[in-house]
């Protein structure tokens, strides 16, 4: 077991997760504080790897080798503990999304095959989802820390005490190619479908991060990760990473406490912040002061981020903000800008060991759509009409449904989802061109684009926009003043209180469809919704 940091090298992938973290704490010292947790708790490695001993003993009775127990955690000391003790006792965890909704929760649930779910009085309590569990209790076994911890053995806590001493007679064998943890699709395309990433896949993905910025994260750095568990942004980059890399992980249970976590990020000494660009947003518009100003840098994933997003954290902080790119099924990430060579509007250049290729779109120049390859890369998806059947990818290629293209640099630009775009008098428009000029004018405000059934041009885009005063004409005039063509415009505003947006900051694509399908009814029925 080698250190993950220095030059990419695929060999140093070739281990399990619970090993990894055994490894780092041999070269970074068990006594190093690797995480601080919302409530101020300090856990060394040490503390990480006895708990996940104990807690991982009483944890596999009643299962079986290789079973898929499900976490409903929220981001913190429990939920970590609770994935390396399930892998170190080779159970396979499956992190689910509580904000998902019961159907879809069913769904996943269904498709991994899952009986048992992992999780906490307190959390369901103060998470108010009670009403879930009941639902969820019916069909399934709930497993609550609080009453695991109160009932260890003596057997679960001499697991730990000799895991300790002699680790290769406590934990289970983990070979790289097994699946390390189950992940889940939105579901807003259809049924959620489980991601299967393989122990290579995850410590591949944390080794390729490090070769791609090897002098931009020290042992030194305090990484504040505020996103879920359940998305693989917040697991692999914002908990795995840090903790396999030397680094001090600082955890926030949910990343929708504006008001607390920039003061969290100042008291916990951070240098890094991980977010999406509709949460950073939200932190800066909290700010009562300087709280991000200590930062290093900060690092935006799982949708675009914006221009203004990006001057007002460099203005008002002094703060640079690196864009990245990724998937689930990627481990999630593919490409990242590097400090020091950050080519804002573009997520910089693909990690080492990532392979690509671009296939056209009709109607779309200068791009395709995307396919990506390497150790990073899942194994395939598990499905609610197939039960625990792994669909493998044709050769290892994931089609990731993006337009991306790509300069002779290397730096990736991503064009918008091709789902994203709509064919308007015969042209494809990205609904992402749409938004951005949106939020450039009305920069204060949140916005997203929408496709709706055209009688004369089969399509029309139209705008949700919480701008209580946004009119098209303003629009226009700006288009006109900046070259825009007129068909990126939308046909059409209207003015809500929200943008409907996922538990993990992502903009939710099906609930923004189905508010403008339900604003457009409106403003036919004769009430005047719309800014036309």
């Amino acid at each position: 077991m080698g250190s993950l940091r220095g030059d990419y090298d695929l060999r140093n992938a070739n281990m399990g997760i619970f090993p990894a973290l055994l490894a780092a704490a041999k070269e970074y010292g068990g006594k190093k504080v690797a995480v601080h947790d919302a409530d101020d708790r300090k856990l060394t490695y040490d503390d990480i790897i006895k708990a996940s001993f104990a807690l991982g003993s009483a944890l596999k009775k009643g299962t079986r080798r290789g079973e898929a127990i499900g976490v409903m955690l929220p981001t913190g000391a429990g939920a970590i503990i609770t994935f390396f003790a399930l892998n170190a006792f080779g159970r396979t965890p499956a992190m689910l999304n509580f904000t998902a909704g019961v159907r879809n929760l069913k769904a996943a649930l269904a498709a991994a095959k899952v009986r048992r779910i992992v999780s906490a009085h307190q959390f369901i309590e103060k998470a108010e989802l009670q009403s879930l569990v009941d639902e969820l209790e019916r069909d399934y076994d709930f497993v609550y820390l609080e009453e695991v911890r109160a009932g260890l053995t003596l057997r679960n806590k001499a697991a730990a005490a000799v895991g300790m001493i002699a680790p290769q007679l406590v934990a289970a064998h983990s070979n790289p190619d097994d699946p390390a943890v189950i992940l889940f699709t939105s579901g807003t395309e259809g049924d959620p479908k489980g991601v299967v990433l393989s122990h290579r896949n995850i410590i591949g993905n944390v080794h390729q991060v490090l070769a791609h910025v090897p002098e931009a994260l020290t042992t030194e750095d305090v990484l504040y990760n505020p996103l879920p568990t359940f998305h693989c942004f917040g697991l692999t980059a914002g908990a795995l990473l840090p903790l396999l890399g030397g680094m001090k992980s600082a955890l926030h249970p949910t990343p929708l406490a504006s008001k607390v976590i920039p003061k969290r990020v100042q008291q916990t000494g951070a240098t890094i912040l991980f977010a999406t660009d509709t949460f950073l947003n939200q932190y800066m518009r909290c700010c009562q002061g300087d709280e991000l100003s200590a930062l290093r840098f900060a690092v935006c994933g799982a949708e675009r981020v914006r221009d203004e997003t990006r001057q007002l954290v460099r203005r008002d902080f002094n703060v640079e903000l690196l864009e990245g790119y990724g998937a689930t099924e990627a481990s999630p990430v593919i490409a990242v800008n590097q400090p020091g060579r950050n080519r804002p509007g573009t997520v910089g250049r693909a990690l080492p060991g990532i392979e690509m290729r671009f296939e056209p779109v009709e109607g779309i120049q200068g791009g395709g759509r995307m396919l990506v390859r390497g150790p990073n890369v899942m194994g395939g998806y598990l499905s609610a009409s197939q039960p625990g059947v792994l669909i493998k990818l044709e050769d290892g290629w994931h089609d990731t449904g993006d337009i991306v293209s790509q300069d002779d640099d290397g730096y990736l630009t991503i064009r918008g989802r091709l789902k994203r775009f709509a064919k308007v008098g015969g042209e494809m428009v990205s609904l992402a061109v749409v938004e951005n000029c949106a939020s450039t004018l009305w920069r204060d405000h949140d916005h997203a684009a929408a496709v709706l059934p055209d009688k004369r041009k089969g399509e029309q885009v139209v705008l949700l926009t919480t701008h209580p005063e946004a009119d098209r004409s303003d629009l226009l005039r700006w288009a006109q003043d900046h070259g825009v063509n007129e068909l990126s415009l939308p046909r059409k505003i209207f003015c809500v209180k929200s943008i409907p947006v996922l538990g993990t900051g992502k903009m939710d694509i099906g609930g923004v469809q189905k508010l403008a399908a339900e604003c457009a009814n409106e403003a036919e029925s004769g009430r005047p919704r719309a800014a036309e």
